[in-house]
């Protein structure tokens, strides 16, 4: 069974009375569906709606746990506090904790985004570092699934959840009440004006982050996150649809790709 340690993944807790409620009026999933045996994927969004960070939300006991990235932990505590203003909850930054994976068994809590993607655990430190470090495994893994990653297959603070399928791997409820962010989140949602998409591409050489997506001479799109064969990309479907009505080729790096439909 593949498991690894997750080295760029921090943690923060929300634990008190009040923390259930506290995070449901701020975060794009539903908190009512988060329990001890079910995580939900969410994000933290700006007033405009765009993404801040994003995150795993699990339960253990009284407490909730945020799996984030690494870099953006201690910005995303410090955001929690200001939100905080009379709230009976806690918050901290649980720098003890590290997050693990194995796939396609094993155990902690299903990732909520992918079933392929296999489990997450959060534990202390010393007992997550006994998985080993075999991420390169996990990147590819999620690579091959289309899970999106922020930092390399979108900038955080620049995207909507809907440029990054946010919508449709289970990280917006739409039926929930209001959050930060969720006036521009519905509008798009209902308007179906969503037009860019993280997809999956296959190469037919390596290529690097950032490099353009070309559609004979039209820039439809920037590569992302590879792994051999396989990446992401962040493509303007509305610039793709117009080249594949006419088949112009898709090349990246000067060399042909394919583009995957979700």
């Amino acid at each position: 069974m593949p498991a690894t340690l997750l080295s760029d993944r921090g943690v923060v807790e929300v634990s008190g009375a009040e923390a259930r409620a506290f995070l449901q009026g701020l975060v794009t999933c539903n908190m009512d569906a988060v329990s001890e045996s079910a995580a939900q994927f969410g994000a933290l969004l700006t007033p405009q709606g765009k993404i801040i960070t994003d995150f795993i939300i699990s339960q253990q006991g009284d407490s909730f746990f945020l799996d984030t990235p690494l870099v953006l932990m201690a910005d995303l505590f410090k955001r929690l506090r200001l939100y905080k203003l009379r709230a009976q909850i806690t918050l901290t930054e649980r720098t003890d904790l590290a997050v693990g994976a194995s796939w396609p068994e094993g155990s902690g809590i299903a990732d909520p985004r992918d079933r392929n993607l296999g489990w997450r655990l959060i534990a202390p430190r010393p007992q997550v570092e006994l998985l080993g470090q075999n991420e390169a495994a996990y990147e590819a893994l999620r690579v091959s699934v289309g899970v999106p990653k922020g930092g390399v297959d979108f900038a955080y603070g620049d995207a909507f959840p809907h440029d990054v399928n946010m919508d449709l791997i289970g990280g917006v409820d739409f039926r929930k009440g209001c959050y930060v962010g969720q006036e521009v989140v519905s509008r798009v949602q209902h308007r179906g004006t969503a037009r860019r998409r993280i997809l999956r591409v296959e190469l037919t050489g390596p290529a690097e982050p950032g490099t353009p997506v070309m559609a004979g001479e039209i820039e439809i799109g920037t590569l992302g996150s590879s792994a051999g064969t396989k990446a992401l990309a962040s493509i303007r479907t509305d610039k793709w649809a117009d080249a594949k009505e006419v088949a112009t080729p898709v090349t990246i790096a000067g060399m042909a790709a394919q583009i995957l439909a979700l």
